[in-house]
């Protein structure tokens, strides 16, 4: 992939290309529909029931919502780092965290020897 399209360059490239499209799509709805009521941004400020004022609207609220999501998971993932530099597995992780070198065992049920099916189950399943 090339530099420009890394990271936060691609989300707020994403992020502005779907603002403009809610906006555009309340200006074609504002043009194709009549006797649409005004709406109220935040409950508060009331667009007219323009095409423009439709659009604004529209870019607005998507702009907001979006916007608000998107520094949540910014902060979120800026405060909680759960990976640890040069490890490659969870294996390793975990033994950091928990600061033990003891390495895991097997489990009790989990052996290399195959397990003999007895005589009297073999019976059954084809009785």
């Amino acid at each position: 992939m090339p530099t420009g399209f890394r990271g936060q360059r691609v989300v707020v490239g994403l992020y502005l290309i779907i603002v403009a499209f809610s906006g555009v799509a309340g200006y074609a709805t504002a043009t194709i529909v009549d006797g649409i009521t005004s709406p109220r941004f935040l409950f508060l400020i009331e667009f007219p029931a323009t095409p423009l004022g439709l659009g604004a609207y529209g870019a607005l609220t998507i702009g907001l919502v979006l916007g608000v999501l998107l520094v949540a998971v910014t902060v979120v993932s800026d405060r909680i780092d759960d990976a640890t530099p040069g490890s490659t597995t969870a294996a390793d992780s975990a033994v950091e965290s928990t600061g033990s070198t003891e390495q895991p065992t097997e489990s009790p049920t989990a052996s290399s020897e195959p397990i003999e099916e007895s005589t009297e189950s073999t019976k059954n399943r084809d009785e």
